[in-house]
């Protein structure tokens, strides 16, 4: 099939729109834009001690997100998507880190994380695809380190497919050691817990880029002219963000499974390609 047939027009739409999606500015020209200002003033207040203990914090996170929010969601495929909920949590959870202060903000990381996370889970979900599938799941972490960052002005992998593909490459060869692990052993295939070892793979995999991303949101947080909104208005758009960026991927990897992956990918360099400013 021809995603640019006139009988698929909406297919072509919603290429047309992750594409959009996947190449909004990064979170960090986000932040600068909401603090007014480049974000060098709150990372110079942010000690070396204290990133460590935030890239720590976030690996935490992220494994406690996977549990309280992949493995007890629903499995309904197709169900319709609440972002709005989501993004109320997330508010919520912001202002009450905020309210008791910038120690409270480490306090606050998971249940900030786990929002997130069920917000993109639930993006997944309304694409059809089901959140019983580890494949999913693997797919729902990894938006953390999706797209987003490169804009329309840098064409072709420069963004989203070479992310993606980085983090395929090293899920494959971890699937194929854990597979070699359970063969020794006996076990039939692929098993639970091979399955939550991947995942947890996954997640160590993400955390190093979702941690820089983090810092920033921290020093953003910590600017004087955000005051005490900071934490709900940081936090709303950081599950604006993610849930834009699952929008992307998953729409994407639903018309991979109808037309095929190389033909998605030569659509979007496309589409992308005409994103890229004149001149």
């Amino acid at each position: 099939m021809d995603i640019y047939s006139p009988h698929n027009r909406d297919d072509l739409a919603a290429l047309r729109r992750a594409v959009r999606l996947l190449n909004t500015p990064s979170l960090t020209v986000k932040l600068a834009e909401l603090v007014g200002a480049p974000l060098e003033w709150g990372l110079a207040k942010l000690s070396a001690t204290l990133r460590g203990k935030i890239n720590q914090g976030v690996n935490s996170a992220l494994h406690k997100a996977a549990d309280a929010a992949l493995w007890s969601m629903a499995d309904r495929p197709h169900a319709a998507a609440s972002p709005r909920l989501h993004k109320l949590g997330a508010a919520a959870s912001g202002a009450l880190g905020g309210f008791f202060g910038f120690s409270a903000l480490l306090v606050e990381l998971p249940l900030s994380t786990t929002i997130m996370m069920r917000a993109v889970a639930d993006v997944a979900r309304a694409e059809g695809f089901s959140l019983s599938s580890l494949e999913v799941k693997i797919e729902c972490v990894q938006v953390f380190a999706l797209g987003g960052n490169a804009g329309p002005e840098v064409a072709g992998d420069a963004g989203y497919y070479a992310a993606r593909t980085a983090l395929n490459r090293m899920l494959n060869l971890t699937a194929a050691e854990l597979a070699a692990i359970a063969a020794e052993k006996g076990a039939a295939g692929f098993g639970a817990r091979e399955g939550a070892a991947l995942l947890a793979r996954a997640i160590d995999a993400v955390a190093a880029r979702f941690g820089v991303v983090i810092t920033e949101k921290m020093a953003a947080q910590i600017v004087p002219v955000l005051g005490a909104l900071a934490g709900a208005t940081v936090n709303t758009l950081f599950t604006d963000y993610y849930q834009d960026m699952a929008g992307g991927h998953f729409t994407l990897r639903r018309l991979e499974l109808r037309y095929g992956e190389a033909d998605i990918v030569d659509a979007y360099n496309r589409e992308l390609a005409g994103l890229a400013p004149a001149g």
